[in-house]
């Protein structure tokens, strides 16, 4: 008999491969109390993924047979943690699946921001190259100090990519790794100061949320980049704005906001800074690959085995 799975928010391409489960979508909260009610004693396991809607301790009381939680991204910032954990309910992510494709996003912003490429085709599309003559000269990316802040499986991958262009790599984590190359720096502050690009791939959450904060973002400097395809939540976005707009900060490529889709409207009319829609694994192999652990995950654990990428 097939089992019985919660899908907080559409998502078709996860749906397409849970063919061997009875998937239930979420309801509008005011038909929300009726449907759980009704499938309480069913729903075994929950699909979700971040902005697809909060897993909080409310709706986990309302469903007193779950026993997993499987994220579609790495993300689970949307995940009562401390509820799941409360009840021995097993939260898993998508573990690697995309890291390459947001470590490709990474590298695109920097390689945006630092050679303006949005700006230059925003001046040529508007007919300003033939009226006022080419835009100002750039600095050459390649050769820049490098900090990454979260030296995990995307961390990885930026970095991999970054040493093509000959940049010496610093990273912060909550402590040192001992299996790469690169310099570990144990204040964020500090790495900042000595990094001439910036770029944040933790994940979010209390733990995280505004550790890239206004002294972080002064200690980058007026020609430095913040790159960010982590969580919004991460960077002090207020403090961002001021800098950007007040030219303490050299330019910013963002993938990720605090309260999206919303995005403070001091950054639309900035020339030097790039903006994305939240894309970073947005890719057909990333999505794939995701979908693909997300089913796994389900599976082994229904099948009495442990998760792949248990959080």
């Amino acid at each position: 008999m097939p089992i019985d799975i919660l899908m907080i928010a559409p998502m078709s391409s996860v749906e397409r491969g849970l063919k061997n489960y009875t998937v239930h979508h979420l309801p509008p909260a005011e038909a929300r109390p009726a449907f759980l009610q009704s499938v309480a004693g069913r729903i075994r396991g929950i699909v979700t993924f971040s902005g697809g809607g909060v897993v909080d301790q409310a709706l986990l009381n309302a469903l007193p047979k779950v026993e997993i939680i499987a994220n579609m991204g790495v993300g689970f910032d949307s995940v009562d943690m401390a509820a799941a954990r409360a009840r021995d309910i097993i939260v898993t992510n998508a573990g690697a699946s995309n890291a390459v494709d947001v470590a490709e996003h990474a590298i695109g912003l920097m390689l945006d921001v630092g050679r303006k490429i949005s700006f230059g085709d925003r001046y040529v599309r508007a007919g300003d190259w033939a009226l006022k003559g080419r835009i100002k000269i750039t600095h050459r990316v390649s050769g820049k100090k490098l900090g990454i802040v979260g030296l995990g499986n995307i961390g990885i991958e930026i970095a991999k990519r970054a040493a093509a262009f000959d940049m010496p790599i610093s990273y912060h984590n909550r402590k040192a790794r001992g299996d790469v190359p690169y310099r570990y720096v144990d204040n964020v502050v500090k790495l900042a100061r000595e990094s001439d690009i910036l770029i944040c791939a933790t994940p979010g959450g209390d733990g995280t949320r505004h550790l890239i904060s206004g002294a972080v973002i002064g200690a980058l400097g007026p020609d430095g980049i913040l790159v960010n395809i982590g969580r919004g939540t991460t960077v002090d976005e207020a403090a961002l704005v001021t800098a950007l707009t007040s030219g303490a900060l050299g330019g910013a490529g963002l993938d990720v906001f605090e309260d999206e889709p919303r995005v403070p409207d001091a950054l639309l009319t900035l020339p030097h800074v790039v903006l994305q829609p939240h894309v970073g694994g947005a890719t057909y192999e990333g999505i794939a690959a995701a979908v693909d652990m997300l089913v796994q995950n389900l599976d082994l654990h229904f099948a009495g085995k442990p998760v792949l990428t248990p959080v």
